[in-house]
C-alpha cells in the first residue's frame, strides 16, 4: 500500500511540476503556475501522514515505509533543483528564453558541482534519519528494526557518493585534446 502511494506521489510530483511549467510558459498564467509549483511541498506532507497513520495503525515498519522516509528527504533537498532544471528547458523550449548551460564536464568547475550534490545529499540524509527516527517512535520500536537498518545503508551510500564527489576535487577530470 506504502509503495503505491509514494509512486502516486512521484507521479503528482511532477504534474504540479508539469502544470505548474505550462500553466505559466504555454497559458501566461504565471500566478497560477507558481500557485501549482507551490503545491508540490503538499504531496511530501500526505505521504508523511499515510506513512505515519499506517505506522501508528500497527503496521510493521518495511522498506516502503523507509523509502517514503528517503524520498521526502531527496524531495526536500533536491527538489527545487529540479524545478529550475526543467523550469530552464521549459522555457527555452516554449518561451524563448535562452538555452540552459550545460553542466561542466571538466576541471574546478565540475569538481565543485559534485561536492555541492554531495552537500545535498548530505541534506537529505539527514532529514531522512530525523523523519525514521519520528517514525521509530510514532510506531513501536520492536516494529521498526528496518527502519535503523535503513538509515545505516543510507549512511553506507552517502559515503560512497563522497568517494565519488570528492574524487573530482583530489583528481580532476580534464578536457580530452
Amino acid at each position: 500500500m506504502i509503495g503505491v502511494f509514494i509512486i502516486g506521489c512521484e507521479i503528482l510530483f511532477w504534474v504540479f511540476v508539469l502544470a505548474g511549467l505550462s500553466a505559466r510558459y504555454l497559458f501566461g498564467m504565471k500566478r497560477t503556475g507558481g500557485i501549482l509549483l507551490l503545491c508540490t511541498p503538499i504531496i511530501d506532507l500526505l505521504l508523511i501522514a499515510v506513512t505515519m497513520i499506517d505506522l501508528r495503525g500497527g503496521a510493521d515498519a518495511g522498506f516502503m515505509h523507509g523509502l517514503a522516509a528517503v524520498y521526502i528527504g531527496v524531495t526536500i533537498a533536491f527538489g527545487h533543483r529540479m524545478i529550475q532544471w526543467a523550469d530552464a528547458r521549459f522555457a527555452h523550449r516554449f518561451a524563448g528564453g535562452k538555452k540552459p548551460e550545460p553542466a561542466p564536464k571538466h576541471g574546478a568547475a565540475r569538481a565543485k558541482r559534485e561536492r555541492q550534490g554531495w552537500y545535498r545529499h548530505v541534506l537529505a540524509w539527514m532529514i531522512g534519519v530525523i523523519l525514521l527516527g519520528v517514525m521509530i517512535v510514532v510506531g513501536e520500536p520492536a516494529r521498526t528494526g528496518q527502519l535503523k537498518a535503513m538509515a545505516l545503508q543510507w549512511a553506507v551510500i552517502l559515503g560512497i557518493d563522497f568517494i565519488y564527489s570528492f574524487s573530482y576535487t583530489f583528481w580532476p577530470k580534464k578536457q580530452a585534446g
